[in-house]
């Protein structure tokens, strides 16, 4: 349902049991279900590897799905992949703009590979350089720019057009936390001031839960569950124990350990840090301690929080998400080393 009004939108993007393999039958996608409403920021989380970044290439003509259907503003993405271009911007996880070129001159041939001239071009180039802080730059080479100011050109490539549905692919990987506030900033003022629709993909849990009106977890190619932040972390009773110990422990002795204290459960240990849930955390803190003290762990602190986002994909996946994460960019490594490797043997054989 569109904010604000009764009467229901088509969707500004569809995804209906979309399955697609890469070489070596490695599952990118295992029939992926997604609907984001007109207007909406929606956020796709999960780990490397889990489907993300295949989705939007899927979404933006890219690649291809091998099952499913898959609808952008209404249009068929197998069907008129030209339509759809017209539709949407992309950007990408790496950059597209020309680092010997200028700002003004990247928009400019962005803007022609869409058909403005003249005036038009004109104007549109100078309102985005503006809206973008990039004015003062404009006439300078990319790259002489920060990171930042780079990726603030790319996400002005992707709006030339006016879109009606922008795609954001890791939009703030590499960035200082401070330009990514910047970029985020401008990000929120185009969904809000413009009722753009805005899908992107990140790992940094916190960014989804800032920005996303509504968050989908992606694990193992499919959506595992959507809603609000709050509503994601709303299965999630009580609050967050974080217990740094002093040394390594042994799970089986932390869970003999804790097992008689009521209202504590979900303990997990991470070599010397344990987490565990609690109905109300600064009651469990004191016997916490205590039991664990008397099984002889030595405790260095404890941190009581609310639930996170990434509390709430432990508890839809039964995994934590930088264990994942960490899996899934080692998997990534390992695959690009191999295609790095069999294209040399290649080369040399040729």
């Amino acid at each position: 349902m569109a904010p604000g009004t009764g009467e229901r939108k088509e969707p500004a993007v569809v995804a209906q049991g979309l399955k697609k393999k890469y070489k070596g039958d490695v599952v990118a996608l295992d029939g992926l279900d997604l609907e984001v409403a007109a207007g909406m920021r929606y956020g796709l989380v999960g780990p490397n590897g889990a489907g993300k970044t295949t989705t939007v290439k899927i979404m933006t003509t890219l690649t291809r799905a091998d099952e499913g259907l898959a609808l952008v503003s209404g249009i068929d993405v197998k069907a008129d992949p030209d339509r759809v271009r017209k539709a949407i911007g992309v950007v990408d996880q790496r950059s597209t703009v020309d680092l010997t070129a200028t700002a003004r001159e990247n928009l400019n041939l962005q803007g022609r590979v869409y058909g403005l001239k003249g005036g038009e071009l004109k104007s549109r180039v100078s309102e985005l350089l503006e809206q973008f802080g990039l004015t003062k730059d404009a006439d300078r080479l990319v790259k002489g720019y920060s990171g930042g100011m780079t990726r603030r050109l790319d996400v002005a490539l992707g709006l030339v057009h006016r879109p009606r549905v922008l795609f954001l692919d890791e939009p703030s990987t590499g960035l200082d936390p401070e330009a990514r506030h910047a970029l985020w900033e401008e990000i929120e003022r185009l969904a809000g001031g413009q009722g753009m629709t805005i899908l992107f993909t990140t790992h940094y849990l916190e960014e989804a839960e800032r920005y996303g009106e509504l968050v989908s977890i992606i694990d193992n190619g499919k959506v595992v569950a959507t809603g609000t932040p709050e509503e994601l972390k709303s299965g999630l009773r009580g609050d967050a124990l974080l217990v740094e110990l002093a040394g390594a422990a042994d799970t089986e002795g932390v869970n003999r350990a804790l097992s008689g204290i009521e209202g504590v459960s979900d303990v997990v240990l991470e070599d010397s840090r344990l987490r565990a849930r609690a109905e109300v955390g600064a009651r469990a803190v004191p016997r916490v301690l205590s039991e664990l003290e008397s099984a002889g762990i030595l405790v260095d602190s404890v941190t009581v929080s609310r639930p996170s986002l990434d509390d709430a994909y432990l508890l839809y996946t039964g995994r934590r998400f930088a264990e994942v994460d960490r899996a899934g960019e080692e998997a990534a490594a390992t695959t690009a080393a191999g295609g790095r490797r069999a294209k040399k043997e290649g080369g040399e054989a040729g």
